[in-house]
């Protein structure tokens, strides 16, 4: 189906559908008592509808705060695969490819964010002491 809306046409809000898509195939393999299952549940479905509805917002501020929200939902989808690998629901090399779908999509998210807001802040990588002349110790 070809995009209508503007969001539909955001890879970062494709990724998050192929996200889904995987975790509606995984989610059906483990145990409805699993508390991690209704949490990478809430949290996969919870990242392109925050997209959707920030895409939609007509200021920076309101954008950034649904992109900021997708981007914690993909970090939770991470950490939801790593509490059920480390229970023994899902394999380690099974989450590798969904793992790195999510690091994309963060990326991306991340990316969208700082390009709507100039005003936020903003890190800038540092090597702490090596442009002052400092040695180890000082």
């Amino acid at each position: 189906m070809p995009p209508r809306l503007d969001h539909e046409r955001l890879i970062v809000y494709q990724r998050s559908l192929e996200f889904v898509r995987w975790t509606g195939t995984a989610l059906d393999r483990i145990p409805a008592r699993i508390s991690a299952k209704d949490q990478l549940d809430r949290a996969s479905t919870s990242i392109p509808l925050n997209i959707a509805e920030g895409n939609g917002r007509h200021t920076a501020a309101d954008r950034c705060r649904f992109l900021d929200t997708a981007r914690g939902s993909a970090l939770e989808c991470a950490a939801a695969l790593d509490v059920l690998v480390a229970r023994g629901f899902l394999a380690a090399a099974e989450v590798e490819e969904p793992k790195g779908l999510l690091a994309e999509i963060v990326a991306m998210l991340v990316g969208l964010i700082r390009s709507q807001s100039q005003d936020r802040l903003h890190e800038t990588p540092v090597r702490y002491g090596a442009d002052r002349g400092w040695r180890d110790g000082d």
